[in-house]
């Protein structure tokens, strides 16, 4: 295929006549048997979607965590000792989690599948001089490609010629207004994707006009085929919560080996019989590993998941959610996100005054305001021509849908005719059609910048203009002031041209209008419509921030979330949004594309820590920012809507995609979706993604510290040649009653109500930060002593009563952990800090497994398989008292310790005074 070129060009520098060249094309389009050579060399026009793993061996997968071959050993241990219905369960709590995670994962990877959805199925292409219609896939670099209004763009390519052209590109750039594209413009080579203004990219919309396009890169060669590379490319990173329970795991499967062999080899070398202390020492080992832990983590998080649902937040992938606990940095995408993505005009300049406009997106309710007095636009001239103008010459179209409770409004065609029509409707300018007849039309042009429309009505024939402010004021000769036409003098010009730099320092885009009126049409047929105009004004529009926004920033600054946004717009008008939403404060640091691609990552995850916005970005940059912010020992999470932010989401820590505006694309690859589009509901997944976080730290603390009270009763009994205060068979119906339905009620506590005035987690954190090892360790060891006591003293009191020593440490045991419970509630404050009847669910599961144990004591059957005896009054008086000590005792030296604390203060205070 000679003469055809690389595809890895920056085809945007070049001229038309060189693109065509170096491709070996014609304006002609290509020779059918050279169409067929080049899908030889290039392949289908389509989206790779990786290496395919079978179903199969993803499900098997699911079971090579080291938690889970944990619970196979604790299964084959069961079974071993007889314990089949708990063999059973663990099998059952194995496969559970295999299909959750099988089924999450097979979703994510539908990410590339929905990119597919993306390219264009038909095409229609020049060949050989004559236009056909061809699936898309049949493209090949070189074809000339016939683009109109409608048309999704196919592949990549270079514009040869076209008329009033406009393409959507938010989906590559996340800029919300469609792009004038300008075939004659040659870019520089490091021009972003936004700027590119000679090119068309597949997957995004053309609004308005017709192209004829050059295709130079096809498949994978493509924009969106380099999306798709990256998100092959980006890494699923593993949850703090997953890294902690595989070291957790780890750790008690070693305890575990090494406590059976010294209980076993102490319990022998004591003269008990080896098989009894065998099997004593695997049921502490069953004991030291709290097989129900990852059972439990998956239901407290997909319990925790249900309350998100009724909060806007839809969880994708379960572990993610308590990443959202230790979240230090928000990457927020502007369109669609921070934004309503919905043009609004909100100031009008007429008859040398600025007007505010009330109201934001396409809800037709809103008031003309001059400072805090409400204006009526039909009684002001120019303000009334200025609107009806706007609304005249103008192709979108207003479209109203029924909701539930209200009425939404939509708008077919550009977004900023979208907006004028609102800006008309609040004017009570509701029906323009009725008061105009369009005679003729004169589309907008890049080079003109303006478009005009002709148009007949009782007051005369007219010409209706509107376009880029220093354009119209260059085609005007007089200015519409008072109601009058005048002179539109260099003083009038100067103050117009400083309300435009006004409006445009503020971000606005800002569109002039004006007119001229003819004798008749006859006249105006044979004129230039846009000479010799009347200027009227001009309107500031933008893309408004969404009005729950500002609160919810400052929720996650006062959380010590920081939120950077990022977008491909430019960098004033990204600076004067996060500006508005206190998100750049004074003096904060602005970076964008081309500044990046200056950087190498070690300056940019430099840059990272001081940098609040990221302007005229690309995917590749969306990736970097957030690799680098990793790279700086951040916890990101990353939002976003649109085909250019999915690599990026499935990067980050924790993925958040709009539910509504949002892709298929970003949903798929992001482990949460709002189902609002509502950047507050990120606050309420933190908030609900840390009490999460919270609860299962306190369940971990429970089962522990309980464990580690069996494991120091059995073992110290070992060491003093005691007989074995609790059998077998108890120490694992302990294990049942208490890792059981208490576990699971710790996992719904409600959340602690000063959880979003503290500071992110620290990623480094372990579970066993903050103390928590001392009041697992203190508690049980307080348990193990306590149970102990009480044998030793039925020993002593009844020396040939075994059972009775035993029945009385079983329920010591099991009455102090259930006890214990309550403590864990409280992370830092003890049994007395919350309310006791704050979790229902929680008297409700320890009421439950008392009387599970009381039945083994008590029910004739069960009494002699657990071979326990029936209490008397006063032996369950000292059970209870002894089994409530390690709780009260050390709640109590709490609560006295933070008692004197303040007055301590107080004293230190007085002194220094």
């Amino acid at each position: 295929m000679k003469g055809v070129a690389p595809v890895e060009k920056d085809w945007h520098s070049w001229t038309v006549s060189d693109c065509v060249a170096e491709l070996n094309s014609n304006p002609d389009g290509l020779a059918l048997g050279e169409v067929a050579e080049r899908q030889r060399v290039f392949g289908p026009n389509l989206l790779a979607e990786g290496t395919k793993v079978s179903l199969l061996t993803v499900f098997f997968n699911q079971f090579r965590d080291f938690m889970i071959l944990v619970l196979l050993a604790a299964t084959l241990i069961s079974g071993l000792l007889g314990e089949y219905t708990d063999a059973i369960t663990i099998i059952a709590i194995i496969i559970l989690n295999g299909i959750l995670g099988f089924v999450q994962e097979v979703r994510a990877e539908r990410s590339l599948a929905a990119l597919k959805e993306l390219t264009a199925p038909m095409a229609k292409v020049r060949r050989q001089g004559q236009v056909t219609e061809v699936p898309a896939r049949d493209l090949v670099p070189g074809d000339v490609v016939l683009l109109e209004d409608g048309d999704r763009v196919p592949a990549d390519g270079r514009i040869m010629s076209c008329t009033s052209f406009s393409v959507e590109e938010s989906t590559l750039t996340g800029e919300s207004v469609p792009v004038n594209k300008q075939p004659d413009l040659v870019a520089a080579a490091s021009a972003s994707l936004g700027d590119r203004k000679n090119m068309v990219y597949m997957g995004t919309m053309v609004t308005r006009g017709k192209a004829e396009v050059l295709v130079v890169a096809t498949a994978m060669d493509t924009e969106m085929g380099k999306i798709a590379d990256l998100m092959e490319q980006s890494e699923e990173t593993v949850t703090p919560l997953q890294r902690r329970l595989e070291e957790l795991g780890k750790f008690l499967v070693w305890l575990a080996i090494v406590l059976t062999v010294l209980v076993v080899v102490t319990g022998v070398l004591h003269g008990h019989p080896w098989v009894q202390m065998f099997l004593a020492g695997v049921s502490l080992a069953v004991a030291a590993i709290p097989e129900g832990l990852p059972a439990i983590v998956t239901i407290a998080l997909a319990l925790g998941v249900q309350r998100m649902i009724k909060r806007n937040a839809i969880v994708r992938k379960l572990p993610s959610v308590e990443t959202l606990g230790c979240a230090t940095v928000i990457c927020s995408d502007k369109t669609g996100t921070l934004t309503q993505n919905r043009m609004t005009v909100q100031h009008v300049y007429a008859d040398g005054v600025t007007y505010q406009v009330s109201g934001t997106g396409y809800d037709p309710h809103g008031q003309f305001l001059l400072g805090d007095q409400v204006i009526s636009p039909s009684r002001r001239p120019a303000l009334k021509s200025l609107v009806e103008i706007g609304a005249v010459c103008n192709n979108a179209v207003m479209v109203e849908r029924p909701a539930e409770d209200s009425v939404t409004w939509t708008v077919q065609g550009d977004p900023t005719e979208g907006a004028l029509l609102v800006l008309a409707a609040k004017a009570g300018f509701l029906e323009p059609d009725a008061v105009y007849h369009r005679v003729a039309e004169n589309p907008f042009d890049s080079e003109r910048k303006c478009m005009s429309v002709l148009v007949q009505s009782e007051a005369g024939v007219f010409a209706f203009v509107k376009g880029a402010p220093d354009i119209l004021l260059n085609m005007s000769k007089r200015v519409l002031s008072g109601g009058k036409e005048q002179g539109l003098t260099p003083s009038i010009r100067k103050t117009i041209q400083t309300v435009n730099e006004q409006f445009a320092s503020s971000a606005l885009r800002n569109l002039g209008f004006a007119y001229r009126q003819f004798p008749s049409l006859e006249v105006a047929s044979q004129a230039n419509w846009e000479d010799d105009l009347v200027f009227v004004g001009m309107c500031g529009m933008i893309d408004p921030p969404r009005d729950e926004v500002y609160e919810a920033i400052e929720t996650c600054r006062r959380a010590g979330v920081r939120t950077v946004m990022i977008t491909g717009d430019h960098q004033q008008t990204a600076a004067a949004i996060a500006k508005r939403l206190c998100i750049l404060p004074e003096g904060g640091e602005i970076l964008t594309g081309a500044m990046m691609d200056e950087m190498d990552d070690h300056e940019l995850a430099a840059a990272a820590k001081k940098t609040c916005v990221y302007a005229r970005v690309t995917p590749e940059h969306k990736l970097r920012i957030v690799r680098a912010l990793q790279a700086g020992g951040e916890i990101v999470a990353m939002t976003g809507d649109g085909v250019n932010d999915a690599p990026a989401i499935k990067q980050s820590d924790i993925g958040i995609a709009m539910g509504k505006s949002g892709t298929d694309v970003a949903k798929e690859a992001s482990a949460l979706v709002l189902a609002d589009d509502n950047f507050a509901t990120i606050v309420a997944a933190i908030e609900e993604g840390r009490g999460i976080y919270d609860n299962i730290k306190k369940f971990i603390r429970y089962l522990l510290a309980s464990n580690v009270g069996e494991i120091l009763t059995m073992f110290i009994a070992m060491l003093m040649g005691l007989p074995l205060p609790l059998l077998p068979i108890q120490i694992l119906w302990v294990n049942l009653v208490t890792d059981g339905l208490p576990a699971i009620a710790l996992g719904v506590d409600p959340i602690e109500k000063d959880i979003m005035h503290r500071p992110p987690r620290n990623v480094h954190e372990g579970i066993f930060a903050k103390g928590m090892a001392t009041k697992i360790l203190s508690r049980g060891t307080l348990i193990g002593l306590s149970t102990l006591a009480v044998f030793l003293w039925v020993r002593h009191a009844y020396p040939d009563n075994l059972a009775l020593a035993q029945t009385m440490a079983y329920a010591t045991l099991t009455m102090s952990q259930l006890i214990l419970v309550f403590d864990c509630r409280s992370l830092d404050g003890g049994i007395f800090k919350r309310n006791l009847f704050g979790n229902l669910w929680l008297i409700f599961a320890v009421l439950s497994s008392v009387a599970m144990f009381l039945a083994t004591v008590y029910v004739e059957p069960l009494a002699k398989v657990f071979s326990t005896v029936p209490l008397s009054l006063s032996q369950w008086v000292i059970v209870l008292v002894m089994a409530a000590i390690p709780t009260f005792a050390l709640s109590l030296r709490r609560a006295g310790r933070n008692a004197i604390r303040p007055k301590q203060a107080e004293k230190s205070q007085s002194r220094a005074a």
